[in-house]
């Protein structure tokens, strides 16, 4: 696939190079020729190319960047994205906290996630916090689009869509086999095999992944995970003697997990003292999942310009999350993060906690969370392209008919804790006596885009429609068996248009700015007449070649007529999942990538360099208050919580035909836990920190390697959240070797 890739890009070049050799009458030489490449319905971009030539901000990690340093966690592979803003919290990356220029950042949950095109948060529209995403050790390809032309990938079209592309169909047969092991037990074996000719194509992939975890109980007990995932695509071409062209594809993939990860952080002297150490309070706390995905698509290619692609798709996920969720004490219950906030007034919870006394029964509530998501649907789109003169169009209209739900069927244990720190089941919950209710939300989707480009100037409009139907059915605590006897029902219902423009002006080929301003748009909870997310969205920017350096600087300004937030037991709510208003908010910035190579062109060694910065502005233009621990009282002029103004990631490589050696440093600045104004509290923030990773491999022959890596070479300790429930530690030093093997 790689060497496909690598084949397109360089035909590409030579066109680009042909191109300025020849006039403009001839509309067989256009540049605009370019575009009849159709990319594959998988991808937003599909190369370098494509995402560095569209109307709107956009990057492509591709095969060679994610597989430098190997990555499982998705943190550390969108770092080197600019406009992108994470706050970890297991260290590993199971569960990402991403937010696109400015967005609410817990669990990703208002942001556009695909796999393969396809919506892949477990509930996209009635519950969209990720608390599924996909193994990013088993991706080909992440795209990251921002800015107008986003509004094709909703319901989410303010801060951007990520895309991630996974195990394409190979023409011709062809494998690979991975392994390495590491630091804290943690270990990696990716298998995968496919192969094809003009009539069928299969691939199979099978990646396992795990560590015993670096943080340690009083028990001993393994605080780490472990979790499997299976792919499987298989497609044909149909009748491949036919003028019109048509294929069959069909994918499943299956993935589990058992971590052992808690909600229960530390508190400052406690993370000061040991920040790898957890409260025996949470030996219990085992989160386990499973994931299934089936797709089908139907491609039709009536000519070289006109395809339309069609995909059913399912989506299921099962999760129990079994944590620590509340402290009683003398008959008076308190949150964990209460708690933890408070352990010099809340003395006796706090001792129940870490686990030195012995508690009364019934002292420690931990909630089984137990949910199952469904989401399923179907998309298609027409992407018709056509030349008049020396003018190029193309035209696309995408439909998606969607249904998704969250079934919370949820219970509450009672223990009691010893001062050795071991735990007792006192009182045994009944299912869905915490939790008995169901969300759902039907949506219909539609966009219609249209690209004109003349001579240097390029043009993109477009509007999307969104028609959402949100409900609740909550059963009540009363009703296990769900007879109805209790019902308590709520709708709310929204339809919207959803337009944006952007464009672009190609000066040379070294030089071009471009702009666009788009609506944003975020689904609002089931609660009747709750009014949705919106604000208009600016950026102006511009791509250069400058001595050699290839850069990108962008300026973006999003206004918020009506932010949202959610009640999310992850960011120190109560779980509820209800969104409340915060009112109008802007947020502005800018980000910067630069790209060099110090190697001569003909050199037989490269040594790229990377460079990307984000600046991220926020401010409150009005008061409101919140239970909601991220957010806390806002008042005019504050900041948005765990948002830090500003990162920086620097990407080094030196690169033979015998080895190659990445160093990748990353900075993230102190951002606050609460939103306020001036200089940050030290309760109230998560300091600055600057990490330094390193990968190495060494080509034995053509198909056997040796891998190296080493994460946060420099031993950093460091905060990285303090929610849901106190400080909590990024991922400490690590060293993991490995072999690989393709055929």
């Amino acid at each position: 696939m790689r060497k496909v890739i690598s084949v397109g890009i360089a035909l590409i070049a030579m066109i680009i190079n042909a191109q300025e050799k020849k006039k403009e009458n001839s509309s067989l030489d256009s540049v605009q020729k370019l575009d009849q490449i159709i990319v594959s319905s998988k991808a937003i971009f599909g190369n370098k190319f494509v995402a560095k030539n569209r109307t709107g901000s956009a990057y492509y990690l591709s095969a060679k960047e994610l597989q430098k340093f190997s990555f499982t966690d998705i943190n550390k592979a969108l770092r080197s994205v600019p406009g992108v803003s994470i706050y970890e919290e297991d260290g590993f990356g199971l569960r990402p906290n991403i937010s696109l220029r400015g967005t609410s950042p817990e669990r990703s949950s208002k942001i556009t996630l695909m796999e393969d095109g396809v919506l892949i948060a477990p509930a996209p529209y009635s519950a969209s916090s990720a608390y599924y995403f996909s193994t990013i050790a088993r991706m080909e390809a992440i795209e990251v689009l921002k800015g107008s032309s986003q509004i094709q990938y909703g319901p989410f079209t303010t801060g951007g869509a990520i895309n991630m592309v996974s195990a394409q169909i190979p023409t011709e047969f062809n494998g690979k086999v991975r392994a390495s092991y590491g630091s804290y037990n943690s270990n990696q074996l990716h298998a995968k095999i496919g192969g094809g000719n003009k009539t069928i194509g299969y691939v199979l992939e099978y990646l396992n992944y795990g560590s015993d975890g670096f943080k340690t109980l009083p028990s001993g007990k393994n605080t780490g995970f472990n979790k499997n995932d299976v792919v499987a695509k298989i497609k044909a071409n149909l009748f491949t003697n036919a003028i019109v062209k048509q294929s069959l594809e069909f994918k499943f993939q299956y993935s589990d997990e058992v971590s052992n990860e808690t909600y229960l952080g530390l508190t400052e002297t406690d993370f000061n003292n040991n920040p790898f150490a957890r409260y025996a309070s949470s030996n219990e706390d085992k989160m386990t999942t499973d994931h299934t995905q089936y797709a089908l698509t139907y491609k039709i290619d009536f000519s070289k310009n006109l395809r339309v692609t069609t995909t059913a798709y399912q989506n299921n996920f099962a999760r129990n999350w079994y944590k620590l969720n509340d402290v009683t004490f003398n008959g008076d219950k308190q949150s964990i993060s209460n708690v933890i906030n408070n352990p010099n007034i809340l003395t006796d919870h706090f001792a129940i906690i870490n686990g030195s006394i012995n508690s009364e029964s019934d002292a420690l509530g931990i909630k089984a969370n137990n949910r199952e998501y469904t989401s399923q649907g179907i998309q298609t789109k027409l992407d018709y392209h056509w030349y008049k003169g020396d003018t190029f169009h193309d035209l696309e209209i995408g439909l998606r008919y969607h249904y998704d739900e969250e079934d919370r069927f949820q219970w509450v244990d009672k223990y009691s804790i010893s001062n050795t720190g071991s735990l007792a089941l006192t009182t045994a919950g009944v299912a869905g006596t915490d939790a008995n209710r169901i969300s759902s939300a039907i949506a219909f989707a539609s966009y219609v885009t249209y690209k004109i480009k003349f001579k240097n100037w390029t043009f993109t409009p477009g509007i999307r429609y969104e028609n959402i139907s949100l409900e609740r059915e909550d059963f009540g605590s009363d009703d296990v068996n769900r007879t109805g006897v209790n019902l308590s029902e709520r709708e709310n219902n929204v339809a919207i248009f959803i337009p944006g423009i952007g464009t672009n002006y190609k000066f040379n080929n070294d030089f071009s700015i471009f702009g666009g301003i788009h609506k944003g748009f975020s689904p609002p909870g089931n609660q009747d007449g709750q009014e949705p997310e919106e604000s208009i969205n600016y950026e102006l920017g511009t791509r250069f070649t400058i001595a050699g350096i290839n850069g990108e600087l962008v300026g973006f300004f999003n206004d918020y007529s009506n932010l949202l937030g959610s009640d999310l037991a992850a960011s120190g709510g109560t779980g509820s999942l209800d969104q409340f208003n915060a009112g109008e908010v802007n947020v502005n910035g800018f980000e910067l990538l630069l790209n060099y190579n110090f190697a001569k062109k003909d050199a037989k060694i490269a040594l790229p360099i990377s460079f990307g910065y984000t600046y991220t502005n926020t401010e409150f233009k009005s008061n409101f208050g919140s239970s909601n621990d991220l957010w806390g009282s806002v008042t005019v002029g504050d900041e948005i919580p765990y948002i830090p103004k500003n990162q920086f990631n620097i990407g080094f490589s030196v690169e033979h035909s015998d080895f190659e050696i990445n160093l990748n440093a990353r900075y993230s600045g102190a951002f606050r836990t609460l939103a306020g104004s001036g200089d940050i509290p030290d309760n109230e923030k998560v300091d600055s920190n600057f990490i330094v990773d390193a990968s190495a491999k060494y080509f034995l022959t053509n198909s056997l390697s040796i891998t190296a890596n080493i994460i946060n070479i420099l031993d950093e300790t460091y905060a990285v959240s303090k929610v849901p429930a106190g400080l909590r530690p990024g991922h400490p030093f690590g060293i993991y070797g490995g072999l690989e093997f393709k055929f």
